[in-house]
């Protein structure tokens, strides 16, 4: 293992102790609920033993999970994963309750400092209240419903020129400058999902009714209240959210809107399809940064050199150990994630890469969450590095922009490197209203429990025609956008993980704004509100990285004139 990085040394558990069954792991928890505590110093060995065994099971279900993903043909692999949800996790849940409460009865706790604890503590009280135990085993059951959508979605192929691909392999075609090849595209990939969608309204629904009733036992009218408890939203409201949406369809919709026009005046077109949205115009080829996953992160590297040779020894660590899984294939899972490992603390990256400019920035993304994860890792305890997800976007996303300047060591000329830059910052603002209409779905979702398909579809339609720029022609696909919504896999898998994403691109601007005023002081506060992992509050950590946590439309107007500015300078809307 590289020096930048040590593995957590254990004080409790034997050194070669492994996850097997849960009658071996038990005896650990039971030592842990039955010791007497008598002094502060009593407390805090506790606390690191707790930590330590948190630590080890979720390395352990971390690896069951990647395994997994990696290859959903092997059905070994996936028995392990199920044996996790089903005989381990439901049996360590009353236990990790019982511990919390022993924490919170303890008389030294009060005399813990808030820095680094009150997060923790906060955290600790708040999953007290929460527990139910008639909960447990079903939450079993939506662990193992939720993992049924990268199963149907992992089998998902398409035949383009002869040769079987992904969907994500396949949606290169859509990048073809030869428009019939985009449209033979897009109607196989379209056509190929609504063959699964009865399947995907099926799970759905199992999931909402189960999901329901958490919310009902746990003393709850509804899962979305239950959920943003259970998320620890101490820091905004299901009202901020709506002000969210509000801030981004006056500010950003219209640039979005612009963006569309440019590129459909550049390709000539009268009528801009759904085929049309990534394309050049004919004679134009689609950029292709990279061939391979190895070519992949050797690049990555390379580009996060030059902006500090920190962040890429954390990539070369990550290769030298084969922490990375890249290309895309059939039988693997869809999507792309960065999955830390608490114990050895060197992360994993797992993507889909097909030789994408997204593929790109898929990679400097999963990287950033990667070098939170490195840089998080030295905290005293494991309940310190769970940072919320507003903190590990942020990571993620600034560093898509921080990086952009150095893609040149994926492109031969300047023009390609604008065109990749351009597409980055289209993806920034395009995501965002994006981001408001599933989030802003999953509100009504959770809020009108049993509700119809036919009522769930007219619901998504009408809230995705909110946030329509209308410039699209979307004739003949009318089916195909009813239940665009599947594709989503956030919805069946992380239920409300989604508004992260937009609070943390608003941050992400605003690190990038910052960045351009001064790089050094940027990139060190950059390091510094990661290195907190979670010891201190959401605004307090985005305070150390020098921007506001602030998703007002006044805010948001602000980014978006900062946005405006950046892609006038490269002559594509007017300010």
């Amino acid at each position: 293992m590289s020096s930048i990085l040590q593995k957590t040394q254990r004080t409790f558990l034997p050194t070669d102790f492994i996850v097997t069954t849960w009658e071996h792991l038990e005896p650990y928890f039971k030592e842990l609920q039955n010791r007497v505590l008598k002094s502060m110093e009593d407390l805090k060995t506790w606390l690191h033993h707790l930590s330590e065994l948190e630590s080890i099971i979720s390395e352990d279900a971390s690896w069951r999970q990647i395994k997994m993903t990696c290859d959903t043909t092997d059905t070994q692999l996936e028995e392990a994963f199920t044996y996790y949800c089903m005989e381990i996790e439901p049996r360590m849940k009353p236990y990790f309750f019982e511990l919390n409460k022993k924490l919170l009865a303890c008389p030294f706790v009060n005399q813990l400092p808030n820095d680094p604890y009150f997060p923790y503590l906060r955290s600790v009280k708040n999953s007290v209240e929460l527990y139910r135990e008639e909960n447990v085993s079903i939450q079993a059951d939506l662990s193992l419903l939720a993992q049924q959508y990268g199963a149907i979605a992992g089998k998902m192929s398409v035949e383009m020129e002869g040769k079987e691909y992904t969907l994500q392999q396949a949606a290169r075609f859509l990048q073809n400058p030869h428009r019939a090849i985009r449209e033979e595209a897009f109607r196989k990939i379209a056509t190929r999902r609504l063959e699964d969608t009865e399947k995907l309204n099926e799970l759905f629904d199992k999931l909402l009714s189960k999901r329901h009733q958490v919310a009902l036992n746990a003393g709850f009218t509804n899962y979305r209240d239950y959920k943003f408890k259970e998320l620890g939203r101490f820091d905004y409201t299901p009202e901020d959210c709506f002000q969210f949406h509000e801030a981004v369809k006056q500010h950003i919709l219209p640039l979005q809107k612009e963006l569309l026009l440019h590129r459909q005046k550049r390709l000539g077109l009268v009528n801009l399809r759904p085929w049309d949205t990534d394309a050049e115009p004919e004679g134009v080829q689609p950029l292709h940064p990279f061939e391979t996953g190895a070519e992949l992160s050797h690049k990555a590297i390379q580009t996060f050199n030059q902006l500090r040779p920190y962040f890429s020894d954390c990539l070369k660590t990550m290769v030298d150990m084969g922490r990375m899984d890249l290309e895309s294939r059939i039988g693997k899972a869809p999507g792309g994630y960065n999955c830390p490992l608490a114990e050895t603390g060197v992360p994993f990256i797992f993507m889909n890469a097909a030789g994408t400019v997204g593929d790109l920035i898929t990679m400097v993304h999963e990287g950033g969450h990667a070098i939170h994860s490195f840089l998080s890792h030295s905290l005293d305890l494991n309940a310190f590095k769970e940072y919320p997800m507003e903190m590990a976007e942020l990571a993620s996303m600034s560093m898509e922009l921080f990086s952009m300047e150095y893609w040149d060591v994926f492109f031969q000329n300047k023009q390609d490197l604008q065109r990749a830059q351009l597409d980055e910052m289209e993806r920034v603002i395009s995501v965002l209203p994006w981001i408001a209409t599933i989030d802003k779905f999953q509100h009504w979702l959770y809020t009108h429990p049993g509700h119809s398909v036919k009522e769930r579809e007219l619901n998504w339609l009408n809230i995705l025609n909110e946030f329509n720029t209308a410039v699209v022609d979307w004739t003949e696909f009318e089916t195909y956008r009813i239940n665009f919504w599947q594709k989503q896999l956030h919805l069946f898998e992380v239920p409300f993980y989604y508004i992260e994403y937009g609070i943390a691109q608003l941050g992400a601007i605003a690190m990038w704004r910052q960045y351009r005023t001064n790089r050094e002081v940027a990139l060190n506060n950059y390091m510094n509100a990661l290195s907190l992992g979670y010891t201190k509050t959401l605004k307090e950590l985005y305070a150390t990285a020098g921007i506001q946590f602030d998703f007002s439309p006044e805010y948001v107007k602000e980014l978006g004139e900062f946005m405006q500015s950046r892609l006038s300078e490269m002559g594509i809307v007017n300010t």
